[in-house]
């Protein structure tokens, strides 16, 4: 087996929904640096999610649109006039 194959620094990290505020505590090496108080009163690093589970339209059976790249091009283009 190689060495050094996978991370070794893997600890608990915080999945944040930001369509609903749903969390979600696992282990992760994910790399952020924004911190997040969980449930158990413990600080954890917290990844902020666009979609999850909870608000994906194959799983909860609705179509939503999540539309961030139009949101970017219509400020851009309504700032961008010179």
């Amino acid at each position: 087996m190689k060495k050094d194959l996978h991370p070794s620094n893997y600890r608990l990290v915080v999945f944040k929904d930001m369509s609903n505020d749903y969390a979600f505590l696992t282990k992760s090496c994910v790399e952020t640096k924004e911190t997040i108080t969980w449930e158990d009163g413990n600080e954890y690093p917290v990844v902020k999610l666009e979609i999850s589970h909870t608000s994906h339209p194959f799983y909860t059976g609705k179509m939503k649109l999540v539309d961030t790249a139009g949101r970017i091009d219509k400020f851009r283009s309504r700032y961008n006039k010179k």
